[in-house]
């Protein structure tokens, strides 16, 4: 078992006691005598990053089934039967508990299971992330008054491109590494150590000018060709038979989105080589909304971490190019276990 596991794990219990329900204020008095009456100093071990002990696999089902449902905390914390659980809450509960067990065992991840230390989750701490979403451009922020910092309703949210990835994302990250420090800024408003950090970039290259700065320096056969104007979408451009090719997305004559295209990379940072680089990008909102999706929607979650372990194994580069379908206006996940929404692929084989 890697020695990380056991720490991981005690980070993921950690998490789910003190982020699941922040509002709750749960403490670990509340959780043992809801767990069946323990010790808060058992509970203190299973939660020691330093000195993990791990729970045995019944306390695990526990903390799953107490944790798959918000009702929980109705008349205080407490367990509820598990034949009392919803749809919905029961495969909650699946989820969470195939999540911890593989936390538990540190088993290597494959098709089918979760990806529990997913590809957002990093062994290290003291590691700082960094995401970076590129500012709204002022002709869009121009009607906004939420957008003006001279308006009393001011809301600096309001001037970042791609809030809604920015929110999915940071949940998340937060989430899988809550002792590591995680911001996010503006690509204009980056400060020189934001470089040397686990960086995450959303958007493109027409709005995100560090995107544009890092693909040019990583070793990536994709080339992003931005929208020149409204009558012309971009794309991403590849490599394919020894000829270039344009993946583009997909709108019908009135201009209304039917398929977007999302790109995910994740690879060695050019400004720290003991750091990563992530880039979540789309030709549009609902595709950098999908790359990202990929691999935090909890039912996408575990095929998706499966699939890129197992297609590029232990490489330390790997890019997807995938389809994302545009349904009522909403960007549906991409499930990456399936060919057809699978339009590139870097490197060709498992390094």
């Amino acid at each position: 078992m890697s020695p990380v596991a056991p720490r991981a794990l005690a980070r993921r219990l950690k998490a789910l006691r003190e982020e699941r329900w922040p509002d709750a204020g749960l403490t670990q008095g509340q959780l043992a005598h809801a767990l069946g009456k323990l010790s808060i100093s058992l509970i203190s071990s299973w939660e020691n990053v330093d000195k993990p002990v791990r729970p045995p696999t019944r306390r695990i089902e526990a903390y799953a089934t107490l944790f798959a449902t918000r009702r929980s905390l109705d008349g205080g914390l407490h367990l509820l039967p598990v034949e009392e659980l919803t749809d919905e809450e029961r495969d909650e509960r699946k989820d969470l508990l195939e999540e911890l067990l593989w936390l538990r065992e540190g088993k290597e991840a494959a098709p089918g299971e979760t990806g529990a230390a997913d590809l957002w989750t990093f062994d290290d701490p003291e590691q700082r992330i960094t995401i970076v979403c590129a500012q709204l451009p002022e002709k869009y922020r121009r009607h906004l008054s939420y957008a003006d910092p001279e308006s009393p309703d001011f809301v600096s949210l309001y001037t970042y491109a791609d809030p809604d990835a920015l929110i999915e994302l940071f949940g998340h990250i937060k989430a899988r590494n809550p002792e590591n420090p995680v911001t996010f800024r503006t690509s204009d408003a980056l400060e020189p150590d934001d470089y040397t950090s686990h960086l995450v970039l959303l958007g493109g290259v027409d709005f995100n000018s560090v995107t544009k700065d890092v693909i040019e320096r990583v070793d990536l056969p994709v080339e992003q060709v931005g929208r020149a104007d409204d009558a012309e979408h971009g794309g991403f451009r590849v490599q394919e038979n020894g000829r270039s090719k344009l993946i583009e997305p997909h709108l019908d004559a009135d201009e209304h989105l039917l398929e977007d295209v999302a790109h995910f990379y994740r690879g060695v940072s050019p400004f720290n080589r003991k750091r990563t680089v992530t880039v979540c990008n789309g030709m549009y909102g609902r595709g950098t909304l999908g790359a990202v999706r990929a691999l935090t929607d909890a039912r996408f979650l575990d095929r998706n971490t499966g699939y890129v372990r197992e297609r590029f194994g232990d490489g330390k580069s790997f890019s997807i190019i995938s389809r994302v379908l545009v349904v009522d206006g909403n960007g549906l996940t991409p499930d990456w276990t399936i060919e057809e929404n699978r339009l590139h692929e870097w490197p060709e084989a498992a390094g």
